[in-house]
């Protein structure tokens, strides 16, 4: 009598699973749908982008061992005069350790106003340019780029991040809430049942709802422990507040962060030359020769949208990946080094939640890693399509008459 209690008690709690599974589902899976298969499209981003740039992103200079990068304050205004057609001026640029790859100079105007990715991002480009030269080499919309618009189509379905954004992180919360009660729903009650569920074993089996089923069972079981981590930090991502959370769960439960305050621009304006951001230049590769690039903002002062209490440069430590960074804080009158900060020296909570971009792509164990990224995002757009048909199919049974 308990153990016919206990089993009813257990299909009971199962039924009410799978409705909660079911209408979930429903719910969120053309989101799903779209993020998932948009993800697997952007994975090999970088890798492909690198490629196709190949020619542009190395200059080809000769003899680059005995000649020097056109002083930056210089190099500026040289691609400036190249770029008379933009309606901006370049302002920022990228530099990398390797003398032999361009310089990037960035080309950036947006709209906050704007509702979707195509009136809020008014100007959005990459400058390549032969640093030895001043030559203008290429210039590519990233605005219009196929990749750049799949990202957004993946973090907001090309809509306003405010909006799109909070769309795509509460229907990726259903989705792992559907990826729970989808384990638990497959769990099976025996050895013998998780065989079954652990492969397909289609020998006897002709009726397509059938092989839809395993399909969905199968796929789901296999893509759901990779789905959870890209889901989680994806919700970082989305709601950046979870971030912190995750910062104070590693973090022994308090939320303090480093605290970089002192560290100010205290020299007068005078003694700023145009020659300060070359020694702060210099500076950055002598402390850091084996890494891959790094950014210096070239905004004027007069001119400037944001008060700048010191220059702060991030140090990319690899190509493709975004996890290990360094950082350097100087006087931005001066060119004085005020703080040195490698990516060794950083807690261990704020080195784990600057992981959240490689963690959700496959990046942070390599290539290895970003095809895993991209078969379990096919997976996942296969669990929308497949759960669908279920529901289908179940509903729509051929009548049978006696």
């Amino acid at each position: 009598m308990q153990q016919s209690g206990k089993k009813k008690s257990t299909g009971t709690f199962k039924k009410y699973i799978l409705k909660a599974h079911l209408w979930l589902g429903l719910l969120s899976g053309i989101i799903v749908l779209i993020v998932s298969l948009s993800g697997a499209f952007f994975v090999f981003n970088e890798d492909i982008t690198a490629v196709l740039r190949k020619e542009h992103i190395f200059h080809g200079e000769k003899d680059i061992l005995h000649k020097k990068p056109i002083p930056l304050h210089k190099l500026k205004d040289v691609v400036n005069a190249q770029l008379k057609n933009e309606i901006i001026k370049a302002d920022e640029v990228t530099i990398p350790i390797d003398p032999a790859r361009s310089y990037q100079f960035g080309l950036v105007k947006g709209d906050p106003e704007g509702w979707n990715h195509f009136n809020s991002i008014i100007v959005y480009k990459n400058v390549y340019v032969n640093q030895y030269t001043g030559k203008v080499i290429a210039i590519y919309d990233v605005k219009n780029n196929p990749f750049f618009i799949c990202m957004a189509l993946h973090r907001s379905l090309l809509l306003s991040n405010t909006i799109g954004g909070t769309i795509v992180g509460v229907s990726t919360i259903i989705f792992v809430i559907m990826l729970i009660t989808g384990i638990i729903l497959w769990w099976p009650k025996n050895k013998k049942m998780r065989k079954q569920r652990l492969w397909f074993r289609w020998e006897k089996v002709k009726g397509w709802r059938r092989k839809n089923y395993d399909v969905h069972n199968i796929l789901g079981f296999y893509a759901s422990f990779l789905a959870v981590v890209v889901a989680i930090t994806g919700i970082m991502y989305s709601f950046r507040i979870t971030q912190m959370w995750v910062y104070v769960l590693l973090n022994g439960f308090s939320s303090a962060t480093p605290d970089y305050s002192q560290y100010k621009t205290t020299a007068p304006e005078s003694v700023e030359t145009a020659t300060t951001i070359d020694r702060i230049i210099e500076q950055v590769k002598v402390h850091y020769p084996q890494a891959y690039s790094f950014g210096v903002d070239l905004e004027d002062h007069a001119e400037a949208d944001h008060q700048h209490d010191n220059l702060s440069i991030w140090i990319k430590e690899k190509e493709f990946t975004y996890a290990e960074s360094s950082m350097m804080i100087f006087d931005e009158h001066s060119g004085k080094l005020l703080f040195n900060r490698p990516h060794g020296d950083k807690p261990m909570a704020e080195r784990a939640t600057d992981a959240t971009y490689d963690l959700h792509v496959g990046a942070f164990f390599g290539m290895t890693g970003k095809i895993l990224a991209f078969i379990m995002s096919l997976f996942c757009a296969s669990l929308p399509v497949t759960g669908f048909m279920i529901w289908w199919g179940r509903n729509n049974k051929k009548k049978t008459t006696t």
